[in-house]
């Protein structure tokens, strides 16, 4: 057994180490999408680089301890401080090196134009050189610490699995932490400086403590071929498997729970962290079961388990839609694979390496790999292909394959009780039957209802309806310019309205939007869909709105902003922010005119939009809706002319005309427009009732990170 006393530091160094990994997880990722793009290729990339990181580290960490040989345990101590140094820099170096890669993409754009797999390409191989270093240090961590603890106390075979249940436990709170209290409260770059600045102390404390552990060396007897070689090549390919299964299935419940949890960003946070929870509950587990357990048995109930989240996500099953609710439905549709999972991973690497740091690495550097491969397959090959629950099914079959030949009562009660739960369940977009569902790499997308109750929903969350806003977001922004449009970019399609609207000005128009699905269901929220795609001029780019325009050589008369609902949902601030606003001026052509909607929101949200509007454009308007909520911005570089809704409306062509009448609720379009005219409140009177509200910006979106201020508001 392992000395408590001894070991009790390195138990704090991984809790506090796991916790500094997800915060850097988290705000790396948000600043990779803010210099780069949202787009799911690109999200993917960066999460690949880094799991990519942590297996070449883990694995790389092994070869350098099995090269160190008998060393004290000091030496070793020494190594993993030096590894966590390098972490600690990483809050303090990787922000700015992806802003000056960011800075270096638009000056080659400034001189040509990419295209989007060039910028692609180009952006991440920036990523990938900027994080794979950190992550390698992150990998390594784990068996320069087995090596410590194995030179320490030679009898420690299950070293990494108490390692391991540190870390998770730290990643547990680290993602609850920077979702629910850092970011709101520090912003982005200051989480950072904390996360580096616990990764010195970490540093510190382990440099001081070296010395101790190096006072006497003690004999190691090594023990790698105590397990047979066939039994390390099924663990091994148990814990690829798993590592795989695990990141996929992530892909999907996303897509199955947010229908109840909300696409915010403590939604996200709620999952992660009861995946995190039940994963420390298993692995803790482990660590005080007395009895040796056959992995067998672990797969198959994990194969089990791993179709739980069908029923937990049968939207027949009732609940209500807030987060807490939300979170208990995740907690028991998740909760058991993952605990599972924690429970089986730190066995198998304890049985592959007894303790051993080398043999350690390399096992938890194959689990690391499946990490990777698991997103790309699921979101990329199986989502588009068989939706969610064939996904889930098809992820679970490599559980029951690896569990074994099991002619008996355990197995056969497996396979009943997952026939049960696929046969039985029913998934969200059964709700709708007469609906058109289309699913790509980045969503799950249904049109339902008829008429004006026509709506579009994406991965549950309904987007937009039939509303004559969207056409008076096109009207009233061309209709204000100093002259005709010559060229309008409308960002985000949605039900393609704004952008049909654009067209009857008989101008070239070019749509981008995030989701590929999206525009294919044009046609059933507009019966002239194919007519207008083939209008001149008419162009859908399918891409992230900020990367569009980092790329983008053109110049546009208008742009009109519509970000999806609700105004919290995750990653919406990159449309609000000054740092966008900013870009999208750069866009603009002499005297252009840029829209933006915003929603009702809470007034310190319209207040830190307004100001970051006002810091970016000399020329700032506002409007009340034609339906009475929400804001029209105008922003321009040039003075805005006002004009009555009577000339407003003569300056509209035909078609325009007809256009804009075609849902009312006026009949004229003097009558169309005077609601909105009638509407202009001073931007000062949106910014002063929320006096205390930051301007809105990349590194503190106040609309989305709300949890301190709705909670202890006076």
């Amino acid at each position: 057994m392992c000395h408590p006393r001894g070991l009790v530091p390195f138990f704090g160094f991984f809790l506090l180490s796991g916790f500094c990994s997800l915060v850097y997880q988290v705000v790396w990722l948000r600043v990779a999408m803010a210099d780069f793009g949202v787009t799911t290729p690109f999200v993917s990339t960066v999460l690949s680089v880094f799991m990519a990181g942590l297996a070449l580290g883990s694995w790389g960490g092994g070869r350098i301890v099995r090269r160190a040989g008998t060393r004290p345990p000091g030496f070793f101590l020494r190594l993993y401080a030096a590894s966590e140094l390098a972490i600690g820099i990483s809050g303090l170096a990787v922000r700015p090196l992806l802003g000056w890669g960011r800075a270096l993409l638009a000056a080659r754009v400034e001189h040509a134009a990419w295209d989007s797999l060039g910028y692609y390409l180009a952006s991440g191989g920036w990523i990938a050189l900027v994080l794979l270093p950190f992550c390698t240090c992150m990998g390594a961590t784990f068996p320069l610490a087995m090596a410590g603890i194995r030179a320490a106390f030679p009898e420690s075979p299950r070293s990494f699995s108490y390692l391991y249940l540190a870390n998770v436990l730290g990643a547990m709170a680290g993602a609850f932490g920077s979702a629910f209290v850092l970011i709101e409260w520090l912003g982005f770059s200051r989480t950072l400086l904390v996360a580096a600045a616990l990764n010195g102390v970490i540093t510190a404390l382990a440099v001081l403590l070296a010395p101790r552990y190096s006072l006497s060396v003690k004999s190691v007897q090594t023990s790698r071929d105590s397990a047979d070689t066939s039994d390390r090549a099924a663990a091994l390919a148990l814990l690829f498997t798993s590592g795989l299964s695990s990141l996929a299935m992530e892909v999907v419940w996303t897509r199955q729970f947010v229908p109840f949890l909300g696409p915010v960003v403590y939604s996200f946070a709620a999952m992660l962290t009861v995946y995190l929870f039940a994963t420390a509950a298993g692995s803790r587990l482990y660590r005080a079961w007395p009895r040796r357990i056959s992995s067998r048995n672990a797969a198959l109930l994990a194969g089990c388990c791993a179709l739980v989240p069908l029923l937990s996500a049968d939207p027949r099953i009732p609940s209500g839609h807030r987060l807490l609710t939300g979170a208990l439905r995740v907690a028991w549709g998740i909760g058991p694979l993952c605990g599972v999972l924690g429970f089986l991973t730190p066995m198998l690497v304890d049985r592959c390496s007894a303790g051993d740091a080398d043999r350690a690495g390399r096992a938890y550097a194959v689990n690391a790999l499946g990490c990777i491969a698991g997103p790309l397959i699921s979101g990329f090959l199986l989502l588009p292909w068989i939706g969610e629950r064939w996904t889930l099914v098809l992820l679970a079959i490599p559980f029951f394959l690896l569990s074994g030949p099991h002619p008996s009562w355990k197995f056969a009660s497996a396979l009943a009780a997952s026939a049960l739960l696929v046969t039985l369940t029913r998934d969200f977009a059964t709700l709708y039957p007469e609906a058109q569902v289309r699913r790509d790499y980045t969503a799950t997308v249904i049109a339902t209802g008829r008429g004006m109750d026509r709506m579009l929903r994406v991965n549950g969350v309904g987007i937009t309806n039939l509303t004559p806003i969207t056409k008076m977001m096109a009207h009233l922004t061309l209709a204000s310019l100093e002259s005709p449009p010559r060229k309008v970019l409308v960002l985000c399609f949605g039900m393609g309205t704004s952008f049909r609207s654009a067209l009857t000005w008989a101008v070239p128009v070019t749509a981008v939007e995030l989701v590929p699905s999206v525009p294919s269901l044009f046609g059933y929220f507009h019966a002239d869909a194919r007519a207008v795609m083939a209008s001149p001029g008419a162009s859908v780019v399918i891409d992230d709105a900020r990367r569009f325009l980092e790329r983008t050589r053109e110049r546009y008369d208008a742009i009109v902003i519509d970000p999806p609902p609700p105004i919290e949902a995750a990653g919406s601030s990159l449309l609000y922010s000054r740092e966008f606003y900013e870009l999208a001026g750069s866009r603009l052509a002499p005297g252009g005119i840029l829209q933006q909607w915003l929603p009702r929101a809470e007034p310190i949200v319209v207040s830190s939009v307004a100001q970051a509007l006002a810091g970016s454009f000399p020329h700032l308007r506002a409007f009340h809706s034609i339906e009475g909520w929400g804001f029209h911005f105008l922003a321009s570089n040039a003075p805005i002319e006002r004009r009555s809704a009577f000339e407003l409306a003569q300056r509209l062509p035909t078609a325009a005309q007809s256009d804009l009448l075609e849902w009312g609720p006026s009949i004229t379009l003097e009558g169309q427009f005077q609601p909105v005219i009638g509407g202009e409140v001073e931007i000062q009177s949106l910014i002063d009732p929320a006096p205390d509200a930051r301007v809105l910006t990349d590194d503190r979106p106040v609309n989305e990170y709300y949890f301190l201020r709705r909670t202890f508001r006076k």
